[in-house]
């Protein structure tokens, strides 16, 4: 950090500063939308990737880990009795007020009202895809009193709004959520914005979590990196934390490559991040969802089936969830 400003591991990454010229051109050019739609359609699309919320089981605690994709980053994981919600976006729009920017293409499968009580809250960094101003209104309307962890220089934004029981981290800081499980603040290769004038004046990062069962187990591991363009970051973090058992893997947002390769994995940098993670199982996430950049709503899935195929691993390494869907997380040590 300098200045005020922040910086990736790799100083020589500068990401965010943009001319504004090239950003009008790009987006004349059309570089942040789909250049088409999926086959069939978004509504189609939308059909055929989503199910409808099983409420019932969401609403009981769960000790083992429980994991539900409310679509692009947006996960509920429940596990060792408490509810994380990390990048909520549930609104129709990625962009101020959940009015305006990129548009969502498949619905939200519920809303802040409908979710069991959330006891913590996972913000990545500020983009308007991962911190929605609508999203965290409307939970704290709903009742919920979650503890929020953000990056450093994120509080602010916070406090204006006056909401309370926000913690800033820096990388590798850490702390204890409760007796079991874990929180740590971990390093990605990205940047932040949220007006034209505060560019990189706040961190950005990704969370892992890990959980010690009651008994002589060894520690489970689960990663949420944030967004991330590929990096050193990630065979650092194994070195530090010990092999992944479970990695919300991005997959989606990453053309134009020559503007996105920084800030976004492909699904082959993907592949790479999570073998760099030794990750035992992935979901796929950051894809599917808003429209924010060239590549159609269905060629991530095709990408990574290549990319998993290019080094020797099965499809289902990387789990490919549909939106409001539910899953449990079978339980691997390293």
């Amino acid at each position: 950090m300098t200045e005020s400003r922040y910086s990736n591991s790799n100083s020589q990454v500068v990401i965010g500063n943009f001319p504004w010229y090239e950003m009008v051109w790009r987006s004349l050019r059309g570089d942040f939308k789909p250049t088409a739609p999926p086959d069939g359609g978004y509504e189609a699309f939308a059909k055929a990737w989503s199910v409808p919320v099983d409420h019932a089981r969401i609403a009981v605690r769960q000790e083992a880990p429980v994991v539900t994709w409310l679509g692009h980053v947006s996960i509920l994981l429940q596990v060792a009795g408490l509810n994380i919600l990390m990048d909520p976006t549930l609104a129709p729009f990625a962009g101020p007020y959940g009015r305006f920017g990129a548009p969502r293409r498949v619905p939200a499968p519920l809303q802040p009202a409908e979710l069991p009580p959330i006891d913590v809250v996972l913000i990545s960094h500020n983009h308007y895809d991962h911190l929605c101003d609508a999203t965290v209104g409307a939970l704290l309307a709903a009742g919920h009193t979650p503890r929020f962890f953000v990056p450093q220089g994120l509080k602010a934004w916070f406090d204006a709004k006056g909401i309370a029981g926000v913690r800033e981290m820096a990388w590798w800081d850490a702390l204890a959520l409760s007796d079991a499980l874990r929180l740590h603040f971990t390093p990605s290769q990205h940047w932040s914005r949220r007006t034209p004038w505060d560019t990189n004046a706040s961190l950005w990062g990704g969370y892992a979590l890990q959980w010690q069962r009651p008994g002589a187990e060894p520690v489970w591991r689960f990663l949420f990196p944030g967004d991330t363009g590929y990096s050193a970051d990630f065979k650092a973090i194994r070195q530090r934390l010990g092999a992944i058992d479970f990695l919300a893997l991005p997959i989606g947002a990453y053309l134009p490559r020559d503007f996105m390769r920084p800030m976004h994995v492909n699904p082959a940098d993907a592949v790479q991040l999570m073998l760099d993670l030794d990750a035992t199982q992935a979901m796929g996430v950051h894809w599917g969802t808003f429209m924010l950049t060239q590549e159609t709503f269905d060629q991530p899935p095709r990408d990574l089936a290549q990319a998993l195929a290019a080094q020797g691993l099965p499809p289902e390494r990387v789990w490919l969830m549909r939106h409001g869907e539910t899953r449990a997380i079978a339980l691997s040590y390293s």
